[in-house]
Parts: structure tokens; C-alpha cells; sequence
């Protein structure tokens, strides 16, 4: 199959899975196999990009001409291969622990819900093969009108709140910011392409302030990133189902907010023009101080979706800061970070969807010996909080070492800091929930009992326990990884460390 075949499979494949959906929604039985048939085929097509962007080769897709300037083309290199591969394979994943838990929890309007989850993943992979500005735009307005009634899904109060939050708040970023950016990249290059070194590196006489302008525009337009303080949306989300949230966290939507400043940072500034623009550091201070305030705020929440929910908000941060390092180290920490934190994460959500699926739970304080009825998944909660916090050999275990090379490499010593201090914060709001639960102390009151005749079902444990195991294998996989993504992030240090070390 050609290339451009490939491409065009990977964008229809999930329409496709959308129309079958609908046409056999009153099948409940045929409806989930057309979501698990479609999501394993899209994997393998993604597989097949991946394969030949390893090669060597650059598939590419130029459909249509919107207008002059203005092109729906598609691109594939390493860093968005990487996010299409992380998307699919853990749509994959996401669409059995979905079908244990949308049964087991009972919820209502199924076919709709697995009908948005198809239109998402078309929009994570067009942000994912997008080849220029315009297009990656697009599909990032596609991935949030999508999302929005999934946020929306259980039709209260609270959700309907939650979702106009989610949808004004990601809209009125992009359109606000983003869109300008955008607008004004062109005005200022000429074309919106991508270009390894950086689009900007070839204007001349680009000015600083524009320059500066440009970096401010696109950081805080990608509200998806959670940058604060645009950030409040996340937590906000968190009204959805746990499928939904998985997918918000950890296969979709955040990561494309911050998968969308990496590529600008590396593709549109380039490392050089990055370097020397005024706003850098600001940036890498708001990363920063997003990274520990939402840290703080995490310890305070009892909720465990909340939780989790700041947790995430201070794990992008680091994607963002390990791009406004402009540092190859900071980079590839910045990228390992987006495979690392979407396992991890994914475990941690589905994990949570079990415990409430099976026991109605979902406050921290009242899961203490509930890893007695429910040993898998706590261990599975454990295993992913160790790679969260950065502890080898998981796969956070290599992000978290790069960003503090690249804070080193770059002289940025209170990055450092804020790593270290983020990583104690990470041990203090994570690792009590399993220790509690799997070891509670003496006195501790009776675990709530199941709601559910046989606790959560069998798809939502395997579906964590799953996740769980990558975690390790990602750690051993980092070498071929780095290997992979050198050609977007240059010979480096930082790459030859991992090989060597792996």
C-alpha cells in the first residue's frame, strides 16, 4: 500500500468506525465489535506509517488547497508517528476497559458515547499527521467539538456545567490565541509548513518582539497543554465517565495540547530561533510554577478523580518546560514524557473507573483495605504511580532523567528543583492510596462492600493490569524510542545517553 493509501486509511478509518457504529447501535454485541475491529485495524495502519517513518521515509498527503496558502496537507515524521501510535494503541486498550465499564456502571445514550470516541481519535490523528499549521489547526477544533458531548455525557447539572466550561475555555483559547498566532505566522514566513529547523530560522530580520509575541500566542492558545491559568477546564472535565476521562488524560486531548507545542516549538521556532526569543524563559517559569502549585493542589483533594485530575495538569507541564528549554535533552524528555505519562495515567483513570464501577467509591479516605477485595487493581495503581513519580525501571523513570539533563545542560537550576520538589509531591499525593489500600492499619474500619455482584468486571481489571505492564516494557523500550525520534531532535547527548544506558 502506498503512502498516501496509508495516510488516507488512518483519517477515514475512524469515520468509518463512526457510521458503523451508528448503523449498529441497536446491536449492542455487534456495535463493540465494530469499535474493537476498527480501533485494532487503525493500530495496525498506524503501525505500518510507523514502520516506514523508521525507514526513513517521509509518507506525505496533499488533499486539497482551502485557499491560497491555506492546505489540507499531512506529513508524517517521528514525533507525530510516536503520538498516533500512543493515541491508537491506547484507543485500543480504552475501547475494552469501555465496554466493562459502560455495561458494569449502566450507562445510558452507549451508542453515542462510542460514536464520539471515533470522531476524537479522527481528530487526534489528523493533529497527529498534520504536515502544516493550518491543518493541525483544523483537527485540533475537530478534537474538541468532539469531545465536548462526551464531556457533556451524563446530561446533569454538573456535566452540562463541566462541558461549557471545557468548551469555552478550549475554544476561546484557540480561537483567542491560537488562530492569531497562525494568522500572523503566515503573515510573518509566508506559508504555515513545517520545516525541521524551524520555519521561523529561515525569515530574515524576524524580530524579537514577534518572535516573542508568536511563542506567548501559541503556548497559552493550546489550552489543551492545562498551562494554568488556563487549566481549570481539566478538572472540570472530570464529570465525565472514567472512559472519558482516560481518554482525556491519557489518549487524546491533553496530549495533543502539549504533542501541539512540542511540534511548534521544534517545527515552526526550530531551537535556535527558540533560544533567543524573550518569552522562552517566562514560559519555562509558568511551566514551572504550574508543575508545583498543581502538585500542591492535588494533596488537598480528596476525591480521587480530582486527584488525578491535577496530577495530569502538573505532568504536561513538564512536556511544556521540557520544550521551552530549547535544549536536545529537554526535548527528548519532553517527547518520552508524552508515551510515558499517557500509560501511566491511563492506568491510574481505568483503575479508578474499577474501584467505582465495583464499590461506588470515590474518595481517597474511604478506599483504606479495599485492595483486599480488589488486589490487581491496587497493584496495578502502585506500578503506575512508581512511573508517575519517576521511579526506574518504569517508564517515567527516562522522561524525568532527561528534563533534569536538560535543565542542567541549559543552566536552568531552579528547573531542577522544581523537578526534584514535584517528584517528593508526586510520592506524597500518589503512593498512600495503594500503601492504604493494600496495607491498611490496624483499627482501620471495613472496607465499603461490593455494589456489584463479583466486583469490578473482568474487562476493567485487564484492561489497567494491561496498561500496568507497559509501563516496564516502555522503560526497556527507550533505547529503539530515542533512536526513532533522533532525526527530530538531532544527534544529541541526550540520545546517545538513553542507547547507551538502555
Amino acid at each position: 500500500m502506498s503512502n498516501e493509501l496509508l495516510i488516507q486509511a488512518a483519517l477515514l478509518l475512524p469515520l468509518a468506525i463512526f457510521v458503523g457504529i451508528y448503523l449498529t447501535g441497536r446491536a449492542q454485541n455487534i456495535r463493540e465489535a465494530v469499535t474493537l475491529t476498527g480501533s485494532a485495524a487503525l493500530f495496525a495502519v498506524i503501525v505500518a506509517i510507523t514502520c516506514r517513518v523508521a525507514n526513513g521515509d517521509t509518507p506525505a498527503l496533499m488533499l486539497w488547497e482551502a485557499a491560497p496558502g491555506l492546505s489540507f496537507a499531512f506529513k508524517v515524521e517521528p514525533l507525530g508517528a510516536m503520538f498516533a501510535i500512543v493515541a491508537s494503541g491506547l484507543w485500543m486498550v480504552n475501547s475494552f476497559y469501555s465496554i466493562g465499564y459502560m455495561r458494569g456502571n449502566k450507562e445510558q445514550h452507549q451508542t453515542r458515547f462510542y460514536m464520539c470516541f471515533a470522531l476524537a481519535i479522527f481528530g487526534a490523528m489528523g493533529v497527529a499527521l498534520a504536515g502544516n499549521l493550518f491543518t493541525l489547526f483544523v483537527f485540533y477544533e475537530v478534537l474538541t467539538l468532539s469531545t465536548y458531548p462526551l464531556v457533556a455525557h451524563k446530561g446533569d447539572e454538573n456535566a452540562r456545567r463541566g462541558a461549557r466550561i471545557y468548551l469555552m475555555t478550549l475554544l476561546g483559547t484557540s480561537i483567542g490565541f491560537f488562530l492569531v498566532g497562525v494568522i500572523l505566522t503566515s503573515a510573518v514566513a509566508g506559508n504555515l509548513d513545517f520545516v525541521p529547523g524551524g520555519l521561523l530560522s529561515s525569515v530574515e530580520g524576524l524580530s524579537p518582539v514577534i518572535a516573542s509575541v508568536l511563542l506567548l500566542l501559541f503556548v497559552f492558545g493550546v489550552g489543551k497543554a492545562a498551562l494554568m491559568p488556563f487549566h481549570f477546564w481539566l478538572p472540570n472535565a472530570m464529570v465525565a465517565p472514567t472512559p472519558v476521562s482516560a481518554l482525556l488524560h491519557a489518549v487524546a486531548v491533553v496530549k495533543a495540547g502539549v504533542f501541539t507545542i512540542l511540534k511548534i516549538s521544534i517545527y515552526i521556532f526550530g531551537a535556535d530561533v527558540l533560544a533567543e526569543t524573550g518569552s522562552r524563559e517566562f514560559l519555562l517559569g509558568v511551566a514551572c510554577f504550574t508543575i508545583v502549585v498543581s502538585s500542591l493542589i492535588a494533596l488537598t483533594k480528596d476525591n480521587l478523580k480530582a486527584r488525578l485530575a491535577y496530577s495530569t495538569i502538573s505532568q504536561l507541564a513538564y512536556i511544556t518546560c521540557g520544550a521551552m528549554l530549547a535544549d536536545p535533552a529537554g526535548i527528548m524528555g519532553g517527547s518520552l514524557q508524552i508515551a510515558a505519562h499517557a500509560v501511566g495515567k491511563i492506568t491510574l483513570f481505568m483503575c479508578a473507573g474499577a474501584i467505582y464501577v465495583a464499590t461506588g467509591v470515590q474518595n481517597v479516605s474511604d478506599m483504606r483495605g479495599l485492595g483486599r477485595r480488589m488486589p490487581i487493581i491496587f497493584i496495578a495503581f502502585f506500578i503506575a504511580s512508581l512511573s508517575i513519580i519517576g521511579v526506574p525501571p518504569l517508564a517515567g523513570g527516562w522522561a524525568k532523567y532527561q528534563l533534569l539533563q536538560g535543565a542542567a545542560d541549559s543552566g536552568m537550576d531552579y528547573v531542577t528543583i522544581v523537578l526534584i520538589v514535584s517528584s517528593l509531591l508526586n510520592i506524597a499525593y500518589l503512593l498512600p492510596i495503594p500503601i492504604l489500600a493494600l496495607m491498611p492499619p490496624p483499627g482501620s474500619p471495613e472496607p465499603a462492600p461490593f455494589k456489584r455482584e463479583g466486583g469490578a468486571p473482568m474487562l476493567t481489571v485487564a484492561a489497567p493490569a494491561f496498561t500496568a505492564v507497559l509501563c516496564f516494557l516502555l522503560f526497556f523500550a527507550v533505547g529503539p524510542l530515542a533512536e526513532f525520534l533522533s532525526p527530530v531532535i538531532g544527534e544529541t547527548s541526550a540520545q546517545l545517553h538513553l542507547t547507551g544506558d538502555a
